[in-house]
């Protein structure tokens, strides 16, 4: 469901971005506002991001090789952490330059099309506010009880919380070009809109800064989250089995590695200790569906071994 999901958001964003960034680009050849010119870059950046989302997640399903016997699920969160570059360079940096020249040569919204960019701004308004109705609805789907800035930095599908501030970040770019491009027309000022282009800028950098924050710790690898370890934990000790070490590693969204090391009795045959492993395993695929590699090492109980040096390897009980 959440990769369904997060696809269904990202076809949302694009068709809403591709539609503005066009409008956008109109308006501003009309008008030769910079806040529009920034917003309609901005939009481009955007429309590429969710590009790249797809690719990954396309990109991502591919079987498992012996060049990468783990799979490619990490590619998503490599294109991720692509789109937190784009949205930094392309969209925050420009526009960042685009608001210093407009404040260093400022120039009012003159002609007969001074409306155009409040009608595209208000349209636009409206059209990204629905892809973001669909990018909560999608979320709402997987992030349980948890608060939205927990579920940005905590998710494991990076479609989702990725497609939520760039939408979020689009509203709020939105109007902030409104109010630029308002009190450029009010005043005959053009330095309003060089303000609103900074705003903009800034406002596109610090997601970028967020998006490129938490994509690097998915992609030197997170653990799986305290809800899915105690449900592992209580999986494997169902039995009696007693747990020397647990470690779990994220390959992918939907794709959790498992390795533990468990405790088994001094007098158990290897037919009693696979079987062991067998059920084991069984438990933990029933409580973390998404737990597809598990690797299990028997020990003796260190309670029983009456002397000699521990195991190597051996973390203690």
């Amino acid at each position: 469901m959440a990769a369904n999901g997060g696809t269904k958001a990202i076809v949302a964003a694009l068709a809403a971005n591709l539609t503005i960034a066009v409008l956008k680009f109109v308006a501003f050849i009309l008008t030769l506002s910079s806040s529009m010119l920034a917003e309609a870059i901005h939009s481009v950046a955007d429309s590429g991001n969710q590009v790249l989302l797809l690719v990954g997640g396309k990109r991502a399903q591919r079987a498992a090789s012996p060049e990468h016997p783990f799979g490619y699920g990490r590619e998503r969160y490599i294109y991720a952490f692509i789109v937190s570059i784009v949205l930094f360079s392309v969209g925050g940096l420009f526009a960042l330059y685009e608001a210093w020249e407009k404040i260093q040569h400022p120039h009012g919204i003159e002609g007969d099309f001074w409306w155009v960019p409040l009608a595209v701004l208000v349209g636009a308004i409206i059209a990204e506010g629905f892809s973001f109705r669909t990018a909560i609805v999608e979320a709402n789907h997987v992030r349980g009880s948890q608060g939205w800035i927990s579920f940005v930095r905590t998710a494991k599908q990076p479609e989702l919380p990725v497609i939520l501030l760039e939408d979020f970040g689009a509203l709020l770019g939105l109007v902030f070009a409104l109010f630029g491009v308002g009190l450029t027309l009010l005043t005959g000022d053009g330095i309003w809109d060089g303000i609103g282009t900074g705003m903009i800028g800034l406002l596109l950098v610090a997601i970028a800064v967020i998006l490129a924050m938490e994509t690097k710790s998915l992609l030197l690898g997170e653990s799986a989250t305290k809800d899915d370890v105690g449900r592992i934990r209580h999986a494997i000790e169902a039995d009696g089995t007693a747990i020397i070490h647990l470690k779990t590693l994220h390959l992918g969204p939907e794709e959790l590695l498992v390795a533990a090391k468990i405790s088994v009795e001094a007098g158990d045959s290897g037919l009693d200790i696979a079987k062991a492993i067998d059920d084991a395993e069984a438990r933990i695929r029933s409580a973390v569906p998404i737990a597809r590699v598990i690797y299990l090492e028997p020990d003796i109980r260190r309670a029983q071994v009456a002397s000699g040096p521990a195991l190597a390897g051996d973390s203690g009980a």
